[in-house]
């Protein structure tokens, strides 16, 4: 099996420093590019975004790189990059400090290595398929909660992703099974709170590949699970349910019938 260590390593690299830059605009008066009903485009998503570039095309120069703000090469390559710069433009732009960068790569079509950087709190996680989960260096692991009740959650709901009415219901229904419910506003970093057992699900009926990618290696390297099921029309997007592997995640989404 093929080494991605230095692989690894360059993707941090480029992830500390695209939120280190970040980090350093924060309180800005940031461009905006385009105000949709439920997102933000920013001109800092792309500017991170070809920052980050540049870093993993010098080292892999025959790489193609696929990412929110664009792509770069053949996305049928034998190595892509995938790349959200910055998860969780709707709460940079209003001043809420939960948002990241966040890096994987996919080779032959299986993903071997993901990192995700919160420049806020200074919190890396990284992982190499099938080998180990880390933040900041030190491993983690999936909660053992098997309780819907000692469970939290994260239960995307109404029209922004798509679920519309049956997703309020489905909200109703899983909050009202669990502890608690919480919405961070980063896909990537929800999943690596599961990764790191501090929470322990997660539902969302409309996300891009771009958003989970990294945490999806990242998880899953922590012991947790992840379904994906891609639209017929845009691979690229999908939903996702993703748990510790533990809770009986499918039973509990079963609406009882009206």
């Amino acid at each position: 099996m093929m080494d991605f260590t230095p692989q690894l390593r360059v993707a941090e690299a480029a992830a500390r420093e695209a939120g280190a830059y970040l980090r350093s605009r924060f309180h800005e008066v940031h461009r905006v590019n385009e105000m949709l009903p439920h997102d933000i485009k920013l001109q800092l998503d792309r500017d991170t975004q070809q920052l980050i570039v540049q870093r993993l095309t010098q080292a892999y120069p025959d790489d193609a790189v696929l990412g929110e703000e664009g792509v770069r090469g053949d996305t049928a390559a034998d190595s892509l990059w995938i790349v959200d710069p910055l998860d969780g433009t709707v709460n940079y732009f209003y001043g809420i400090p939960i948002f990241c960068v966040s890096i994987a790569l996919r080779v032959h079509g299986e993903l071997v290595l993901g990192c995700v950087y919160d420049p806020m709190q200074d919190e890396c996680y990284t992982a190499l398929a099938s080998r180990f989960a880390r933040l900041n260096g030190r491993d983690i692991r999936v909660s053992a909660r098997a309780a819907m009740a000692e469970a939290v959650v994260f239960v995307g709901h109404g029209r922004h992703d798509g679920s519309g009415a049956e997703g309020v219901r489905r909200f109703a229904h899983i909050s009202s099974q669990v502890r608690k419910v919480r919405i961070l506003g980063s896909a990537a970093l929800t999943l690596c709170y599961i990764a790191a057992g501090r929470f322990d699900a997660y539902i969302e009926n409309r996300i891009h590949v771009w958003d989970f990618a990294a945490a999806r290696v990242i998880l899953e390297a922590a012991g947790g699970a992840l379904e994906y099921c891609p639209l017929a029309e845009n691979p690229h997007s999908g939903s996702v349910i993703a748990w510790n592997g533990a809770l009986p995640i499918h039973e509990a989404l079963q609406l009882p019938q009206q």
